[in-house]
């Protein structure tokens, strides 16, 4: 699954674009509604900003949609239902990528992802909105999971739960690969 920005990009200002029309929504009701600026609203609508994958999540929210509702391809080949397996984020050293593996609309949305960082990598994330929580699960490698409370190393097979609307970030600062499953609930 080969990771093309412009095409995430392309995709998510048309999706904002026709959901914050058919909702007959400014972009500064949308705002609003998700948190965040109407400049940052108008970057994303024109595909100018790279994001970050909590701002997504707030638009999602605001829109009532899962994360890949929101930054999935609406065209003809999709047939309407969310893709699996979408590239995300990938880091600046190769093997260090992000991919969303399952979502569906719940009660609650409950997303699940496949994270790899390769040694010496890291991604910072935003907090998510309150009631966000994050279920992490390591499958190979040392996590160095960073929290306004402290630094924790989960070891392969180790798992951890979280509220999420707080600063965070997950780090390799071992030798090998790290790779873990991450469950957000919203």
């Amino acid at each position: 699954m080969p990771f093309d920005p412009q095409r995430l990009f392309k995709s998510v200002s048309g999706n904002v674009v026709r959901n914050r029309r058919e909702l007959k929504w400014s972009q500064q009701e949308l705002a609003d509604r998700s948190g965040l600026s109407r400049r940052m609203i108008g970057m994303i609508e024109g595909g100018e900003s790279n994001v970050s994958l909590a701002t997504l999540g707030h638009i999602a929210a605001a829109f009532n949609l899962t994360f890949s509702q929101l930054v999935n391809d609406p065209g003809p080949h999709s047939g309407g239902l969310p893709e699996k397996g979408l590239r995300l984020w990938q880091g600046g050293r190769p093997g260090t990528k992000v991919d969303l593996l399952q979502s569906f609309p719940a009660s609650r949305t409950v997303e699940l992802w496949k994270w790899t960082i390769a040694p010496g990598d890291r991604y910072q994330g935003e907090p998510d909105l309150p009631g966000y929580r994050e279920m992490v699960y390591v499958i190979r490698g040392e996590l160095t999971l960073e929290r306004e409370g402290g630094t924790q190393v989960l070891k392969a097979g180790e798992s951890i739960a979280f509220p999420s609307d707080c600063p965070y970030a997950f780090a390799n600062t071992g030798k090998g690969s790290l790779s873990f499953t991450l469950n957000v609930v919203a």
